[in-house]
């Protein structure tokens, strides 16, 4: 593809016409193959997935697999659906680049059940770093409100009762640890290192550095660490290797009290574990963003429970989140046409 003249790229997502103009202002070699009545229809602004209702005649399927077909590249996954992503890659010789518009898209491309040389033939990338400051601003929500105990305070106002003065907990001196350094991790590192925290951080890599983190480890290295910490940001992605990392046995270690904020993805954590943690009082606070199962059951004890701050998947979300993603793609469509390496490519192995 370096050298080609044009990129001809289909909108397999809904996308708002002054993003689409963005795209195209912002690389010109672009064609956006884009037909509206084709897509479901946006409920919000970033809304990727679009109306769920949303159902194609066969003559309108027909036409959204031919634009589909005859692209070079797709921005978002069809339908937001693997088994479509895989139709379309296998049924389009020419594809060579699909952009997913969330950070996780690696899990919907390993859904996909792709062939090694299907992977081979067609690079993916995701929007991975755009939610960055989102997320890092609920992580901060998160640790303020256990420090402060949040949970006491609402308790007395709604009983309207004036208490003797207690202790919270200064949040510069205390010590943070990020599970995942990836995009989000390090947006997180730098709220932190802004509010004086002492930051450590999980790698893979044993001489890794950076300037917003104090120490790094590996993921064999939590149990020796994490019961120094006062509050555990996790930021992983969902994967095999790590599903279930954040245990019974791991939380057992963690220092009595401590704030846990989870803005990776809910299958990192044992969720029983968790709550029996928030019981007992080893957690002593939790801002969750993410879920075992989502929509969140209504029988789950994490919504009675007093000290757990709940949000249903929405941190990430911010009123500039379509535009970043559109920057993003454009951006590395210009270093597809000119022969650079792209941004944000998925391991194909691990599906990240």
């Amino acid at each position: 593809m370096p050298g080609q003249k044009n990129l001809r790229v289909a909108v397999a997502n809904p996308l708002h016409e002054e993003s689409r103009r963005l795209i195209t202002e912002r690389e010109p070699r672009i064609t956006l193959l884009n037909d509206p009545s084709l897509l479901p229809p946006a409920r919000h602004i970033a809304d990727f997935s679009g109306d769920p209702e949303f159902r194609r005649s066969p003559e309108q399927q027909r036409k959204f697999e031919a634009l589909l077909d005859s692209a070079d590249a797709l921005l978002g996954i069809p339908d937001v659906d693997p088994a479509a992503l895989a139709r379309t890659v296998r049924s389009n010789p020419r594809l060579r680049w699909v952009h997913t518009t969330s950070a996780g898209g690696g899990q919907q491309v390993g859904k996909a059940g792709l062939s090694p040389s299907e992977l081979r033939r067609v690079t993916f990338t995701t929007s991975a770093g755009v939610h960055g400051a989102s997320l890092s601003e609920f992580v901060l929500l998160g640790i303020l409100c256990g420090a402060k105990d949040l949970p006491l305070l609402l308790r007395l106002k709604s009983r309207r009762q004036w208490s003797q003065r207690w202790m919270s907990r200064q949040v510069s001196r205390q010590k943070a640890l990020i599970l995942g350094f990836g995009g989000i991790g390090r947006a997180v590192a730098r709220s932190l290192t802004a509010l004086g925290m002492h930051v450590t951080a999980t790698s893979r890599h044993a001489d890794a550095k950076h300037p917003d983190v104090d120490r790094f480890v590996s993921l064999d290295e939590l149990p020796e660490v994490i019961g120094e910490m006062d509050a555990v940001v996790c930021a992983l992605p969902g994967t095999d290797l790590t599903r279930g990392i954040v245990d019974g046995r791991l939380l057992a270690q963690v220092k009595p009290g401590a704030t846990f904020v989870n803005v990776g993805r809910g299958s990192v954590v044992d969720e029983a574990a968790l709550v029996a943690a928030l019981e007992d009082g080893r957690i002593g606070f939790a801002a969750l963003d993410v879920f075992e199962v989502e929509p969140l059951p209504e029988a789950s004890p994490l919504w009675t429970l007093p000290n757990v701050l709940i949000s249903p998947h929405t941190a990430a979300l911010a009123v500039d989140e379509e535009t970043a993603v559109a920057e993003l793609f454009a951006d590395n469509a210009t270093r597809l046409l000119d022969g650079e390496p792209l941004m944000n490519v998925v391991d194909t192995v691990e599906f990240y």
